[in-house]
């Protein structure tokens, strides 16, 4: 009985034993198949993440989100989301690097617009004296813009008169009378470049006219004394009338004489349309400075439009949602931007016969063949081409789009065009017409090679924001395609289009060796990075 019991005791350790046995094996094996899986789960990950900055660097896209410094970290993301990363998915990294210099100037810009914005004691004080046309003895000085013309223009003297106002340290205002915030954020933290509504002079802005009494060229031309050796004299706040059909006492403007003077008024008010950065670079006591600011002469809007130019949430919907849906599965991208000056509006089909002979010329798009083509040649992958056309009229990227629908391209290549609107007409200060043509404004920017309208502030605009040199279509005459039909800009700077080629500055335009007459206006200029070759 003894004997029997120690066999089924026996039994029984010898089955717990084994039970403990299997239970250890199984811990082990699921300890050892957790440590597995981490390992492999890490080095999934890691080859996921390796494989995105591959893709990252293979597409363009850039993972800077601060532009080189450019910007700064201190906004609210979501509140912009074109500042941001969110930006750097759809445009290239731009292989033009901001200097050391110009991100100290950046921020030590934005510190100061902080002490002297909007609701500070500093404006408090300005704009008291201003009221009782004193001379302000505080540390702030300001350059009011005003909104005129129509959106290129725009853009383009915000950028001049901020690069004015990084030169003299004043802080730049801007007339919000406009649709302004509805396209742009802000650029600068903690602080408005909103002009405030309450500004003493708000309701003169309107008036200040090339006669307006005044205005520094209409002083000078009615011989009013103004002396910058006192301060008796010195106004409290000038205008500067910088539109196209300014006269020689208004470009006095650009001598280094008159810049003596404005540099002591208090409130300078900027009515003009043009972008007068050329100019400034031939005023001898900025030119070491903006030297410093753009080792490379070419890149001054550039760095300038994707620091100052953010679009709104509701202007960068409409641009990603184009994007997503026309541009971005493409292998290769086009802009073409259709401006038409012309009195009498609507389609022209030597414009038309200009943008084929240019596009094909320039081998941007492929022909169309006379015959399906066949072939056994595997060797070339057939491309998809994306064709971005911006124009107030429909005829021209229908005519495109039909062409390429009707027939194969002589390359194999599928051509898509897209036009995101037909206004018909320009609409200035229109809310929605401006937001449309600020996204596609954008959108040009983000193609691969761009096609622009002679003379086009619109144009100008895109190709500075994406760095692009784009081929330039020229001016027609008697309704003919001109020919040559364009060229290739030698920089990517837009032009200043009635620059003040005499008085002052005629010897220094003539020897200096970074400004050129622009290709599409002979009485314009503009900058060139003349180790190119320029």
């Amino acid at each position: 009985m003894y004997h029997q019991r120690f066999q089924i005791r026996g039994k029984v350790f010898w089955t717990l034993g084994m039970k403990m046995k299997l239970m250890i094996t199984v811990i082990t094996c699921l300890l050892l198949r957790s440590v597995i899986l981490l390992s492999s789960s890490n080095v999934s990950k890691h080859h996921l993440l390796g494989a995105t900055i591959k893709g990252s660097k293979e597409s363009g896209k850039t993972v800077d989100k601060l532009a080189g410094g450019l910007l700064t970290a201190d906004f609210n993301e979501d509140s912009c989301l074109s500042r941001y990363h969110k930006s750097s998915l759809y445009r290239k990294a731009s292989p033009y690097k901001p200097s050391e210099y110009l991100v100290f100037k950046l921020r030590s810009y934005e510190m100061l617009h902080k002490r002297c914005g909007p609701g500070t004691d500093a404006y408090k004080k300005a704009t008291e004296s201003l009221s009782h046309d004193e001379i302000s003895v505080g540390e702030c000085k300001y350059i009011v813009w005003i909104a005129v013309y129509g959106l290129g223009n725009k853009i383009l003297t915000l950028a001049s008169m901020f690069l004015y106002a990084l030169l003299t340290e004043r802080i730049i205002l801007l007339d919000q009378r406009k649709d302004i915030s509805d396209l742009f954020c802000e650029p600068f933290p903690g602080t408005s470049w909103l002009l405030p509504l309450d500004f003493p002079l708000t309701d003169q802005l309107d008036s200040f006219n090339r006669e307006h009494s005044r205005c520094y060229g209409t002083m000078l031309k009615n011989h009013h004394a103004i002396n910058s050796t006192t301060t008796e004299k010195i106004p409290s706040y000038l205008c500067l009338y910088l539109i196209h059909d300014y006269e020689d006492t208004d470009k006095m403007f650009f001598c280094e004489r008159d810049q003596d003077l404005s540099r002591q008024v208090p409130w300078l008010v900027f009515n003009s349309n043009l972008y007068f950065i050329p100019s400034l670079w031939l005023i001898p006591s900025f030119q070491t400075e903006l030297i410093k600011l753009f080792p490379q002469k070419d890149t001054v809007f550039h760095h300038l439009a994707r620091y100052l130019f953010h679009p709104t949430n509701q202007v960068w919907g409409m641009v990603t949602r184009s994007y997503n849906a026309y541009l971005s599965r493409a292998d290769e991208t086009l802009g073409i931007q259709v401006r038409v000056f012309n009195r009498r509006a609507g389609y022209f089909q030597h414009v038309m016969d200009q943008i084929l002979a240019c596009t094909q010329r320039e081998k941007l798009l492929p022909q169309v063949a006379s015959q399906v083509i066949t072939t056994n040649n595997t060797s070339k992958t057939p491309k998809l081409k994306a064709v971005l056309v911006t124009s107030l009229y429909p005829e021209y990227s229908e005519r495109l789009r039909n062409m390429f629908w009707e027939g194969p391209s002589s390359t194999g290549d599928t051509v898509q065009v897209y036009q995101p609107s037909q206004e018909m007409y320009q609409q200035t200060d229109k809310k929605l017409h401006d937001q449309k043509a600020l996204a596609e404004i954008y959108l040009l920017s983000l193609t691969d090679k761009l096609v622009t309208s002679n003379s086009s502030t619109f144009g100008y605009v895109a190709q500075g924001l994406g760095g692009l040199k784009p081929w330039i279509l020229y001016q027609p005459k008697n309704l003919t395609a001109p020919e040559p039909p364009c060229v290739k800009a030698m920089s990517m700077e837009p032009c200043f289009l009635r620059a003040p080629l005499y008085g002052c500055q005629a010897k220094t335009v003539r020897i200096t060796p970074f400004v050129r007459y622009c290709e599409d206006r002979i009485t314009g200029l503009k900058l060139v990075d003349y180790a190119d070759g320029f």
